[in-house]
This record gives C-alpha cells, sequence and structure tokens, in this order.
C-alpha cells in the first residue's frame, strides 16, 4: 500500500463541537459520508490523523474518548466505511510533543505501520495546522475552506469532504 488520503477528525469528517465528550453529540459533516464513500469506492485507504489535545489538558477522560471514537467509527461502519488507521495525539499543546500537528509523528507512524510513500498521500482537514503538518510530511493538502481559515499553500481548497473527494479523483492521482 502506498497511496492513502489522511483526513482530520474534528471540522472535516465529524462536527466539531469543542471537546467532545458525549458519543451521542457525534455526527458526520455535510458532504462528508458522500466523500468517504467516494475514495473508499476508490480503494483510497483512509487514515485519521487527529490532535486530542482535550485528553492532556484534563478536559475529557480517557473512557469519555474512547466512547466518542467508538462511535465516530461505528458512523462510518453504518455507511460502510472502514479505515486503515486512526491516531492521534493526546498532548497538551505546551508538551511541544512530535506527534501533534503540525508535527509530522502521526503521519510518519502512518508511513512505517501502514507502508505508505507520503508523497502520494493526501492531507485533508479544516485548519491551517493540517495543511501545514501535511505539507512538512510531503504529502498533497486539501484545506477546507471556512470564512476563519485561509492558507494559499494547500494544495487545493474545497468546500467540504464531497468536493475534497472529488478533487483527488479528478486531479490528484
Amino acid at each position: 500500500m502506498n497511496e492513502a488520503v489522511f483526513l482530520d477528525r474534528d471540522g472535516t469528517i465529524i462536527v466539531d463541537s469543542g471537546y467532545l465528550r458525549d458519543p451521542n453529540e457525534v455526527s458526520l459533516v455535510a458532504g462528508a459520508a458522500r466523500g468517504l464513500r467516494a475514495l473508499h469506492e476508490a480503494d483510497i485507504p483512509l487514515v485519521v490523523i487527529s490532535n486530542q489535545s482535550g485528553l492532556g489538558r484534563g478536559f475529557i477522560s480517557e473512557a469519555e474518548a474512547t466512547m466518542v471514537h467508538d462511535r465516530f467509527v461505528e458512523l462510518l461502519d453504518e455507511i460502510g466505511i472502514g479505515l486503515a488507521g486512526v491516531y492521534y495525539c493526546p498532548h497538551d499543546p505546551l508538551d511541544r510533543c512530535s506527534c501533534r500537528k503540525p508535527s509530522t509523528g502521526m503521519f510518519l507512524k502512518a508511513r512505517d505501520d501502514l507502508g505508505l510513500d507520503l508523497a502520494n498521500t493526501v492531507m485533508i482537514g479544516d485548519r491551517a495546522t493540517d495543511v501545514e503538518a501535511g505539507r512538512a510530511a510531503g504529502c498533497k493538502t486539501v484545506l477546507l475552506a471556512s470564512p476563519c481559515v485561509q492558507n494559499p499553500r494547500a494544495w487545493r481548497v474545497a468546500s467540504d469532504l464531497e468536493s475534497a473527494a472529488r478533487e483527488i479523483l479528478g486531479k490528484g492521482r
């Protein structure tokens, strides 16, 4: 396996409602199901790369994070989507770890675990840190546009995950 799509979780696949601790609040972002399905049907492995600093900051417990993650995976299962991997950084930003985006630690771990060629991967996210991390790891990047985030250094800008998938499948392969 040498090609994959990395995806941020909160704000990209599921609604970003802050430090999510209640699994009943997990819901897919508009366009996420269609975008994930298009990538899945193209046999592109999907890998989640997510900062989860609520753990390191003590805002959510490991048990709460596990329940939220389990609900996330359940939602994906319901639409027929499996993930090749899930990587998350639990650290407080003040810890200055090597895994928290925009650092590349999670990308390098996924590369090693899954045998990926990062030059043939794409990172999709809704924040500048997603784009910065993807670029630093050698990935192409797609920024999901929002009025708050502008980053001309992204390979592409898309309105949602469905549009991002179209960009990848139509121009990035």
